[in-house]
Parts: C-alpha cells; structure tokens; sequence
C-alpha cells in the first residue's frame, strides 16, 4: 500500500473466523490496487477463554495460514510480513516430526493432520499453543517459498503478558495464575503494547532486511524461566 500510516484496509475477525479465502483473496486484490503492498500486519484470533478448541484451531491456525498464503501472492518486491503470535507457542514440546508435518503440509492439510484432529483438541489452552506454535513453523516455511519468490520477507512476533482489554479478560479468568507467571519471569512485571509495537517496527522496516523466516519473542522472560524450571504451567 503506499503509506501503512495513511492507507489501510482492515478485515473484520469475522471474515477470518470462517477462513473465507475468497473474501481474504478479494481483500487482497482490493489492496493491490491502491498500490504496492508493502506491509502485512495479522493480528486476528481468539483466546483460550473466548473459543472452543475447534474455533481456536479454525481462528488462529487455519485462517492464518489461509491468509499467509493469499497475501504472499501480492507482497511487493522488499515487502514485509508480520503475524502476532504469543508466547504460548514455546510452551508445549511438539515432537520434530510433528513439527515438520505442520511446517510442510498445505492449509488445506492442515486440519486433517492426524496431531491437529486429535492432540491438539484436548481443550482450548492446548489448541491454543498449537496454533501458536504451528504460526511460528508455517511463517519459516512461507519465507522460504512463497513469500521469497515475491521478495517479500515475513517473520511473526510472539508477545508475553502484554496490558490490553483482552489481557484483563484473560487475568480475571485465570485466578493467580498469571500473577504466579509475571512474578516468576525476570522482568517480573508485564509489558506493554508501546514496547510490542517497537519490536514490530523493527520486523518491519528495512533495519530488519536481513531477517526472515523467525519468531521474535518478546515477553519478559517468561518462557526462559518456563525452560529452567522456576515455573511450571499446566495447560487448560
């Protein structure tokens, strides 16, 4: 697009939480018409405590693959790509050969995969960090092919505790246990949507040509106190 400060589309959740690929696609086109897209920005899903595990994997999975692919067809040339992940998506150990199935299987294939029909259905938190995770692995794969045969890069961002309406929804229904995961990380205090936004600016301008293909995490050191045991955390 030819200013992302000025001239932006937005696509209602909506349209996503049916993975409507014709109404993405038409969205798309409608973009490119106004100018080079320049920049792609997806922020759209649902949490553990808004959505069922169907329409989690149906949201933030599905639907976000469905529109990486779509705009990785009209991606200007030095373009960039962001997708919002979270933190969650280093929080479960999937096994290499289940990642790499997830990594390389097609949108379409996606939910017949026998891991995501089954596995990942257990409840709302573990399809959630499945398709957190599943994010991370289908955003390596598209900088390698699609988005690379455009020129166009794409990397997602994984925030931590982050200050926002929806994160006060979450605290309420979790009792202490965001409380227990703040005050067990490092920074010991949650972040802000100020500092999310910079890490994002970074991604997306050209300070960052180098770099495609990854995950950014930005979340106070959640995960590496997950990783070294100072917190435990049972998926619900």
């Amino acid at each position: 697009m030819k200013d992302p400060k000025f001239d932006r589309l937005e696509l209602p959740p909506t349209l996503l939480t049916k993975y409507n690929a014709e109404s993405i696609e038409a969205f798309a086109k409608k973009a490119s018409e106004l100018g080079d897209i320049k920049y792609y920005i997806h922020t759209a899903g649902a949490s553990p405590n808004q959505a069922s595990p169907e329409h989690i994997i149906n949201l933030d999975l599905v639907a976000t693959s469905v529109a990486i692919d779509i705009f990785g067809k009209y991606m200007a040339k030095g373009g960039a790509g962001l997708i919002i992940s979270s933190q969650t998506g280093y929080m479960m150990d999937i096994p290499a050969e289940i990642e790499n199935q997830i990594a390389l299987a097609s949108t379409d294939e996606l939910k017949d995969l026998d891991f995501i029909k089954n596995d990942a259905m257990v409840n709302s938190g573990v399809a959630y960090v499945v398709a957190k995770r599943a994010n991370h692995l289908k955003v390596r794969t598209a900088a390698a092919t699609t988005w690379a045969d455009r020129g166009a890069r794409i990397n997602s961002i994984s925030p931590g505790i982050i200050v926002t309406p929806l994160a006060y929804d979450e605290f309420a229904s979790a009792g202490d246990a965001y409380q227990e995961m703040i005050n067990s990380s490092p920074a010991k205090r949650v972040g802000t949507s100020e500092e999310i936004a910079r890490a994002a600016e970074f991604l997306l301008n050209d300070d960052s040509s180098f770099i495609t293909g990854i995950d950014l995490l930005v979340d106070g050191g959640v995960i590496a106190s997950l990783s070294s045991g100072r917190y435990s955390l049972e998926l619900q």
